[in-house]
């Protein structure tokens, strides 16, 4: 569960309400599809843009619709209170695990945020992956506050923010968190175009945003990576290099919320304002980049 492939969807609201239906369908094709796990509610599920009611529907919907795939729900909010409501309705619907990021709104302490996983990690008999995203967040975990909350009780896995540029950078950055945490929590790399970057520095697991709308893309690298196969999987990789690129100059959330609304996946784009979706020359560039990845006209 805390390696390989994990899928991040993206989670349908039309008028306001949650699209229960096509949020199942999607769940259920990336199952289909032989992801090793499905983390709803994360970032690209715009979970902090959801009601509380809204959050705790999609993970029922999610559990209920992945069949034995596992699925973790993201739990982060501002409040601490918040967090362990949506850990208790995690637990209720089933999840396999729970996905939490220092949210706030005032700037957190070191010792404020070891607290919240520390509180969390007391609450709950369920895995917990510790989200170091510090662009979304604001807040960087220094290597002492990772080694402090790595062993806590049933912190399982933490996500890097990516790995760092070159082979042996890379390498030698995971090598000192992995001196650093326990042997029995994972790391995954996420940052979709840092991703065989940091399976090469020998990271578990893949959390990508782009697999949430083509696992199977996503799929090909990373079967590749853990057969050892390199140069596929860095051709399988660099294939995607069209939508790597506008990740990067536009971001993941409205590229993928724009790739889902073109392959049909989610209609309308559930952005929320003020969030608003691609157009004009951004959305043509999403167009193009699909056409280059799936050799579309």
């Amino acid at each position: 569960m805390f390696s390989g492939l994990s899928a991040f969807p993206l989670t349908p609201v039309v008028d306001e309400h949650l699209g229960e239906s096509a949020f199942a369908e999607l769940i259920s094709s990336l199952a289909a599809a032989g992801v090793d796990s499905i983390t709803a509610l994360g970032s690209t599920g715009s979970a902090a843009y959801l009601t509380v009611g809204q959050r705790h529907r999609a993970a029922e919907i999610a559990v209920d619709s992945a069949g034995t795939t596992p699925v973790l729900i993201g739990v982060s909010a501002v409040a601490t209170r918040e967090v362990l409501g949506h850990v208790s309705a995690a637990e209720d619907a089933g999840a396999a695990g729970v996905l939490l990021a220092p949210l706030s709104y005032q700037p957190l302490t070191d010792e404020e945020v070891f607290g919240l996983f520390d509180r969390v990690s007391q609450e709950t008999e369920l895995p917990i992956v510790v989200y170091d995203n510090p662009t979304t967040t604001g807040f960087v975990f220094t290597d002492e506050l990772l080694a402090r909350i790595a062993a806590l009780p049933r912190v399982a896995s933490i996500k890097m923010p990516g790995v760092p540029v070159g082979t042996q950078a890379a390498r030698d950055r995971v090598t000192e968190l992995r001196r650093l945490i326990p042997d029995t929590v994972t790391l995954g790399v996420s940052g979709d175009w840092m991703a065989v970057r940091g399976l090469r520095a020998g990271c578990d697991a893949w959390h990508s945003v782009l697999a949430g709308v083509l696992p199977g893309a996503c799929l090909a690298v990373i079967r590749a990576a853990q057969d050892g196969d390199e140069a596929t999987a860095q051709d399988r990789f660099d294939a995607l290099a069209p939508i790597w690129s506008l990740f990067q100059r536009l971001g993941s959330y409205r590229t993928v919320s724009a790739i889902a609304d073109e392959l049909g996946l989610i209609r309308p784009e559930s952005l929320h304002h003020p969030v608003r979706p691609l157009a004009g020359a951004d959305r043509a560039a999403v167009i193009s980049a699909l056409a280059a990845v799936e050799g579309r006209g």
